[in-house]
């Protein structure tokens, strides 16, 4: 494909994006950015969550991720769903109760605004780090596939990359989000779908003999235990990853209290984690044809991460699995990366500009200048991380996410589970030693995904220490 052409069909895709947003995003409203007015469908929801939390990241990496674990990744999937279910019914029930825009202003309610700003600061680094990971991806194949050819520099694809993003979400934010990630998720999964097929149809696999191959594979296996990829460690860590960044993160939570009622969103939870089972298991998959046709081809692949995008784009597989490529990872990245564009900007107006307290005007123009700040910040942390990544992505993603998240864990986990009073002033001292003492653990453990536990452990741990009611406050 030349990339005159897959700039057109990139330009066709967003023409519909924005298309979307024109009849979604009539209101201005923070009412409509924030949460959608609270009329979102929970099914509509449900099925754009799938391409937010898989991202660029499962689209190119999972797949990749193959070689080297095999099927283990499903350990940790079904210890998401474990932990969805958690979210379902404790963080979701609580929300709805205290009717809340940021999630994070339960933290005020129950110790102080200290942890609350502490909460919420955390939550913008963790996700601007996650939306600059997701972002990369798909300004880097887009560099490889079209800009290097036109000698256009990084930062310029970049930047390309934010506006448009910034083009269909900057008037009604969840309102638009919430349809256009319906869209991107489908032709995500489609992407998939129709990669498999071809590839199948290629090596003339009928569905019983793709089935055979996919189950025979040296890269099927599931079940590990022992090593970092035994099921005990992937499960639990499965499981808190899931409560943190879905359940504790501010993005995904938006959606979920963009339905009208709390039954709505339990709904959503429910029916999207079984969905995200299955869409991982086709991701897996995948990552099994992928190398075996590329086996059979002689191609050579140095990382994993390069796998996908050089099969479809260079396999001689055909145009079509090169289109649903591009089109499969432009609405796997942002699917996710727009809400987190709008999380960052709802979370930064209503918990450090109080923006709920300003009149109408102020509060539409303060939030546009906020909405354009995060923007600018994505680019310079995407251009940060191209110069310091050297490894496997997702690897990264949920490392990142265990020092970041960590706090958060140990934070939520107190006020929900104790009734203690804290000394909250110290509460910000206590979350930015706790990632330090992880790190310095894991240079003499050498920890996998389980850093987030721990973490949030020595938070916890930190929190019992500021309790009003010990000796040493009480002197």
């Amino acid at each position: 494909m030349t990339p005159t052409f897959i700039i057109s069909i990139i330009a066709a895709y967003f023409f519909v994006l924005i298309l979307i947003s024109y009849f979604t995003g009539k209101s201005d409203s923070n009412e409509a950015f924030f949460l959608g007015n609270k009329q979102s469908p929970w099914y509509v929801v449900a099925f754009g969550m799938i391409g937010a939390t898989l991202s660029g990241v499962t689209f190119i990496s999972v797949p990749g991720w193959v070689g080297d674990s095999q099927f283990s990744y499903l350990q940790m999937v079904l210890g998401m769903t474990a932990g969805y279910v958690v979210i379902a019914n404790i963080l979701l029930p609580l929300y709805y109760k205290l009717n809340l825009t940021s999630i994070y202003s339960y933290l005020e309610q129950r110790f102080g605004s200290v942890t609350y700003r502490t909460g919420s600061f955390f939550f913008l680094i963790s996700r601007t780090i996650g939306a600059s990971f997701r972002l990369y991806l798909v300004a880097n194949v887009l560099q490889l596939a079209i800009f290097d050819a036109w000698n256009v520099p990084f930062w310029l694809t970049v930047s390309l990359t934010i506006l448009l993003i910034w083009l269909y979400t900057f008037r009604s934010g969840i309102k638009t989000i919430i349809w256009t990630d319906t869209l991107q998720t489908l032709f995500m999964l489609l992407a998939v779908g129709i990669s498999i097929w071809l590839m199948s149809d290629h090596m003339q696999l009928g569905l019983g003999d793709l089935v055979n191959t996919i189950q025979s594979s040296d890269y099927s296996q599931i079940f590990f235990w022992e090593g970092k990829q035994n099921f005990m460690k992937q499960f639990f860590s499965g499981m808190f990853i899931a409560i943190v960044m879905t359940g504790l993160d501010q993005d995904m939570m938006q959606k979920n209290l963009s339905c009208p009622n709390l039954a709505d969103a339990k709904k959503n939870m429910y029916w999207f984690s079984g969905a995200l089972i299955v869409v991982n298991i086709f991701f897996l998959s995948l990552g099994v044809m992928l190398y075996t046709f590329a086996e059979q081809q002689g191609i050579i692949i140095d990382k994993g991460d390069d796998l996908f995008p050089i099969v479809a784009l260079k396999g001689g597989l055909g145009i079509g699995v090169g289109v649903f490529f591009i089109l499969g990872l432009i609405a796997a990245a942002y699917s996710s990366a727009d809400s987190a564009l709008t999380s960052l900007t709802t979370a930064f107006c209503v918990d450090f500009l109080k923006i709920e307290s300003k009149t109408k005007n102020q509060q539409i123009n303060q939030r546009k200048w906020v909405h354009i700040a995060f923007s600018l910040l994505l680019i310079f942390a995407i251009l940060i991380f191209k110069a310091i990544n050297d490894e496997s992505v997702i690897a990264a993603l949920f490392k990142v996410a265990g020092y970041t998240y960590g706090p958060l864990l140990g934070i939520y986990t107190f006020g929900l589970f104790t009734k203690y009073k804290i000394e909250d002033k110290y509460v910000i001292y206590v979350a930015l030693i706790s990632p330090i003492l992880t790190y310095l653990i894991n240079i003499q453990f050498d920890l996998g995904f389980e850093i987030l536990m721990i973490n949030g452990l020595i938070t916890f741990i930190g929190l019992d220490s500021l309790r009003k009611d010990t000796y040493y406050w009480n002197k």
